[in-house]
This record gives C-alpha cells, sequence and structure tokens, in this order.
C-alpha cells in the first residue's frame, strides 16, 4: 500500500482531513480517518505550496503548536439518588473540568471531581436480607462455566469474605462470591454497590471500589467515636475502667481462669503480655458453655457474635493472642486460659456503667494525642501514611470523639510519603462489550493491557512480556442459548397489474435458527409480518373501443343490414360498462347492406296471392327483398326486377 500524498498533490494537501491511499489494483482508497498528528502536508501560502504537518485535523505551518489551555472546573451538579434504601447509603455529586477543558497539553483540573455524603441512615428492619448476600444472590439465576472448557452451570451464590483465620488479600469492596456446596469463589464484580459494609465489623462503607471510614453516628468521613463506655461522641464519663494482669503459676495442660467480665461491660480487651504457646479461651459465667477454644478444640482465628456483642479473636504468626469485644454484653463471660507452657502474664481491661450514686462523678479534662502512623495508602506508585490525631481522656487515657478537645489546640496533620517506587506490572482490563447476538452464540470482548502504574495519577501500557501472570481472556462466548422460532419472509412479487393500483404477495414462515419450518403457532403471531400489501404501477392506458366483425346481410337479396359487436374494454382485455370509453369515438354497430337477389324459376307459378291486397305497400316499402313478402307478391316484385 502507497500513500497517495506520495501521488497525488491534491490529496497531499487534504490529509490531515481524510487520509488516502493508494493501493495497487484498486486505485486511490480511503477509510475516512485524518492522518496521525505530525503527518507531513503541503500547506498553500500565496499561491506557494510550502511545508506543514497535521494538527487536530488541519495542515498548519510546520513546528506550529497552539498555546497550551489550562482546564477550571464547572459548577457542582445536583446530589443523586441514594444507593440503599436504610443502613447508609451514598448519594453523589460530581463536577467536570470543561469550563474551559484542558487543550494542546494544558493540566488538568486538580482537586475533588466527586463528592460523596451519607443518606438513608437509619437500620434496616431486624429480618431483612444483607446488602452484600443481596448483590451475590443476584447471579443465581445465570449460568456460569468454572473453566472455559466447562459447560455452564447455574449456581447459588453467597459472600465470601475471606478463609476464617486467612489473609487471602482479598479487596473488601470487591463483590467475591463462594458458590454454595462447592469450594470455589468467583469475583462477580470489581466493585460492590456503594453503601456496602467493607466488613461485618465496621460501620465503614465501600465506594467506588474503596473503603472509606463511617463515624459512629452513621455519617461518611465523621469524626464521632464510640467512647469506652460505647457511647456515640460521649466522654468517657458514664463508665469506670478495670484492668488487671493475671501472671500467677498455672498447672501445664488445664483450663484456668484468668478474670470473669460482668453483664454490660463495654471496650473490652484481653491479651497475652507475650507470644507463647498457650490458648485464649471464653465460656459462660453461669454455665460450663465454652464460646472459644473449649473443650481442647482450638478455632481458627475470626470473629464471633456471642452474648450481645462481636468478640474478636486473633492469633497472629509473630504476636501475642488478644480477644476484643465493644460491648455491651448481655450476661456475664469468663475469660480462660488453655496452659501449655509456662504462663508469661494476660491483661485484661473493660470498662462498666457507673452507677447513680457512684462518686466517680468529676470534671473530666481532654486532650489531643498524636498516636501512631497509619498503614500506607498503598503499595507502590506513591502512597502516603498519616499520623493518627485522637482526642483523649485526660485520667483514663481512653479516646473519646474529638468535640471534647479544644479545636484550636489541635496539632497539624503529619503526613509522609511511602511506597514511591513504580507497581509491578499487571493486567488491566476493561468492561466487557454487549454480547454480539443474544442467541445462537455470540462472543463478548474486552481490552487487556499490560499496564505499569507509575505514580497515583500516572499509568502507562507496556510489552505484554512484562506481566508474569496469564493474560485474562479477552473474548468469551456468549448468548449460546438457541433462538426461538422466527418469521421469515420471502421477497415481495411483481406487482399485479402490471399497471394503476395492484397486490404484491409473499410468502411468511415460521423457521428455527437451524433453517427448520415449523407449524405456525410456534412463533408470535402478534409480529407476524404482512404477506399481502397494496401497491401502484405507472398509469394504465385509457379503455378503448373494440370492435367484433361484421355479420351477414340480413336480407335475401337487395338492400339490408348488417352488425358488429362494439365494445369498451380496459387494456387488458377486461369488458367495462360503456361509460369508461369516450362516446364520441364509439364506431357504428349496424350498417346498409346489399345482397343480389336470385332468378325465379320460369316453370313456377308467379303470381300475386289472391288473398293479400298489399302488394302495391310492399313495392312501395321496398319488402320484396324479404322471402315472405316475395312469395306473395311474386308478380309485382318480379315486374319491378324487370323494369
Amino acid at each position: 500500500m502507497i500513500v497517495i500524498n506520495a501521488i497525488n498533490e491534491i490529496h497531499f494537501q487534504a490529509v490531515c482531513g481524510q487520509l488516502w491511499c493508494f493501493v495497487q489494483g484498486r486505485g486511490c482508497i480511503t477509510n475516512y480517518v485524518p492522518a496521525t498528528e505530525g503527518t507531513q502536508c503541503v500547506l498553500q501560502i500565496q499561491q506557494l505550496n510550502t511545508r506543514g504537518w497535521c494538527y487536530q485535523g488541519n495542515c498548519v505551518p510546520y513546528g506550529t503548536r497552539p498555546g497550551s489551555v489550562d482546564g477550571a472546573w464547572g459548577e457542582w451538579g445536583a446530589w443523586g439518588p441514594c444507593s440503599r434504601s436504610c443502613d447508609g447509603g451514598v448519594s453523589t455529586k460530581e463536577r467536570l473540568c470543561d469550563s474551559p477543558s484542558p487543550q494542546h497539553g494544558g493540566k488538568y483540573c486538580l482537586g475533588l471531581r466527586k463528592q460523596y455524603r451519607s443518606c438513608n441512615i437509619d437500620p434496616c428492619p431486624s429480618n431483612s436480607k444483607d446488602f452484600r448476600e443481596m448483590q451475590c444472590s443476584e447471579y443465581d439465576d445465570k449460568k456460569f462455566a468454572r473453566l472455559p472448557t466447562s459447560k455452564p452451570r447455574y449456581y447459588k451464590w453467597k459472600p465470601y469474605l475471606g478463609r476464617k483465620g486467612r489473609r487471602d488479600n482479598l479487596n473488601s469492596c470487591a463483590l467475591n462470591c463462594l458458590a454454595v456446596g462447592t469450594k470455589f469463589f468467583v469475583q462477580r464484580s470489581p466493585q460492590v454497590v456503594d453503601g456496602t459494609r467493607c466488613n461485618k465489623a465496621s460501620l465503614d462503607i465501600c465506594i467506588n471500589g474503596k473503603c472509606h471510614p463511617v463515624g459512629c453516628d452513621r455519617l461518611l468521613n465523621s469524626n464521632m467515636r464510640m467512647d469506652k463506655c460505647q457511647i456515640c461522641g460521649g466522654d468517657g464519663g458514664t463508665c469506670e475502667t478495670t484492668r488487671g494482669r493475671v501472671d500467677r503459676a498455672m498447672e501445664h495442660g488445664t483450663y484456668q481462669e484468668v478474670v470473669t467480665i460482668p453483664a454490660g461491660a463495654t471496650s473490652i480487651h484481653v491479651h497475652e503480655s507475650k507470644l507463647s504457646g498457650s490458648f485464649l479461651a471464653l465460656k459462660s459465667a453461669n454455665s460450663r458453655k465454652y464460646y472459644i477454644n473449649g473443650q481442647w478444640k482450638i478455632l481458627w482465628p475470626t470473629s464471633f457474635n456471642i452474648v450481645g456483642t462481636m468478640f474478636r479473636y486473633k492469633r497472629p504468626t509473630n504476636e501475642a493472642e488478644s480477644l476484643y469485644a465493644p460491648g455491651p454484653t448481655t450476661e456475664p463471660v469468663t475469660v480462660m486460659l488453655l496452659v501449655q507452657e509456662e504462663n508469661h502474664g494476660v491483661e485484661f481491661e473493660f470498662s462498666t456503667p457507673i452507677m447513680a450514686n457512684s462518686s466517680m462523678h468529676h470534671a473530666a479534662s481532654f486532650r489531643w494525642s498524636i498516636g501512631q502512623w497509619s498503614a500506607c495508602s498503598a503499595t507502590c506508585a506513591g502512597g502516603e501514611k498519616v499520623a493518627v490525631i485522637e482526642c483523649r481522656k485526660s485520667d483514663d487515657d481512653s479516646v473519646v470523639s474529638e468535640t471534647f478537645c479544644n479545636p484550636d489546640l489541635k496539632p497539624t496533620q503529619k503526613r509522609q510519603s511511602c511506597n514511591t517506587e513504580r507497581c509491578a506490572p499487571k493486567w488491566s482490563h476493561g468492561d466487557w462489550s454487549e454480547c454480539s447476538q443474544t442467541c445462537n452464540g455470540g462472543v463478548k470482548h474486552r481490552l487487556v493491557t499490560c499496564m505499569v502504574q507509575i505514580t497515583a495519577h500516572e499509568s502507562e501500557s507496556v510489552d505484554e512480556s512484562h506481566c508474569m501472570t496469564h493474560k485474562p481472556v479477552s473474548e468469551i462466548p456468549c448468548g449460546t442459548n438457541m433462538c426461538p422460532p422466527q418469521w421469515v419472509t420471502s421477497v415481495w412479487s411483481k406487482c399485479m397489474p402490471e399497471c394503476g393500483p395492484g397486490i404484491q404477495t409473499r410468502e411468511v414462515t415460521c423457521m428455527t435458527s437451524n433453517s427448520g419450518r415449523v407449524p405456525d403457532n410456534r412463533c408470535d403471531r402478534s409480529q407476524r409480518p404482512a404477506s399481502r400489501r397494496s401497491c401502484d404501477n405507472k398509469r394504465c392506458p385509457p379503455p378503448s373501443w373494440v370492435t367484433g366483425a361484421w355479420g351477414e346481410c340480413n336480407g335475401e337479396c337487395g338492400r339490408g343490414q348488417r352488425m358488429r359487436s362494439v365494445r369498451c374494454e380496459s387494456f387488458n382485455g377486461h369488458v367495462l360498462s360503456r361509460t369508461h370509453c369516450n362516446a364520441a369515438l364509439k364506431p357504428n354497430s349496424h350498417e346498409q347492406c346489399e345482397k343480389k337477389c336470385g332468378v325465379v324459376t320460369v316453370n313456377e307459378p308467379c303470381e300475386d296471392a289472391h288473398t293479400v291486397s298489399y302488394c302495391p305497400l310492399v313495392l312501395k316499402f321496398k319488402f320484396c327483398t324479404r322471402q315472405y313478402f316475395r312469395q306473395m307478391c311474386c308478380r309485382t316484385c318480379m315486374n319491378n326486377s324487370q323494369g
């Protein structure tokens, strides 16, 4: 293929708007796509051809670069609908970088493009289905093939948040669903619906695939915190804290009591002083029933919903075991230690409500405290960690809501960059296209690219060889079910008659997708195409008079009459009413004729009959041509013919 701008200067001038190419044997062709930016072109200035290059569909002087225009934000739009009807949904509003849009390499707008706010924060009814569970169940009626070679089938799906006690590194804001009755799970969607809880132990919610903090008042990005008494926004003054440490010697291979926690307790913390081979356990204070690690059965670390609260049992690989529950508990529980080696100490802390007549009420003071650095916000390509700033109660150092501390004295937030190195190349894929056809086997496509994240806002594509994992499929079959029978039509027949108003017909058949004919009741009769339609050809020739052959002359001899048929006919020979033809042009249907009379035989008598007296009249009115009158008045007629 040869670019035509090397052959035809006219096209060389227009190449920026539409690229033409020369194909051997076919001549000049175009796909109506403009040439790439920077392609050489011919620019005509003052009737002289000069060198140019293509820029935004135009041929401009070579080297011309229009000045850049930085983008600016437009107005905020209206708040959108709430993503949930209860339990804390999300409403969104956004603005566009279009006032003006960045042009000619100008900078894109900096700042938030979207804003979010909480909505419908009231709890759902107690019998409501879990919101994440509802999202998984939407795939119950959709066939799924576990492997590309396996046959699609229906599964029941339920949420999968990771195996108990295992770190699966799952994105908590992706919709991972487990096929009920199997051991495999699938990411059915890269992100859950906005407003879905990040996990069951927190009020934090997912927005646009990321977990966002929610205060105890159920408002997004709120600073309201539960105090140690589990009062939202409280100052910790309605309860008292009990702390202790049990480090006495204990008999190996036995369950030993550590502490009994009363009903109504909040902010329960229990942990071993150092890593050991022993195990924490939890049982009812009123019976022998164990909730965690009883009867010498060690459970995987996870969360347990017991005695009115959620106990989180942790057993990290290189750290000591711990138990935590926000409370309040509905009945007393006893913390036990399954002793496997020397007891290095078990520490505990919990708070209980202050009685009305207690002397614990006193004026409290609060202070700002700079806590530990948060985890890095990203594992690569530039993250950020911040030092947590907390408002604490001075007497017991418990964390309370920020409203109790003087905002003017709040320390400046400390931030630090982290994990600034590039990310490892990984596959990035777009959304699946629509199925090419809804039945009889279609195909879905998506773009799959090997990408490297450079910074939080910048990434680039690289050669596929840099991605070490198996490339995700970019094409999958779809619409595999057989199409239902459909109406199939033949081409319309010729309009008949050949001129004027007429009718066209065609065959309408109910057919399956493999071209098999089936009874018409298999197809939707309401959708049946018409098999007849009106049509109109050119104007027909007008009707005309048509004559038949002349008949015999009706007299035996002499003058008489003869007749012929005269009909009004259409162009195609149909007989019409006389009114359809022009009366002035109608041919005669009668005309006079004359036939020679025969000679009367001499030997026969030729006399007028004696019984009649009208022979003179027969002669006068010329009736001698008629056989009857000629016989009755033979002599009269004979004499006249001889005369």
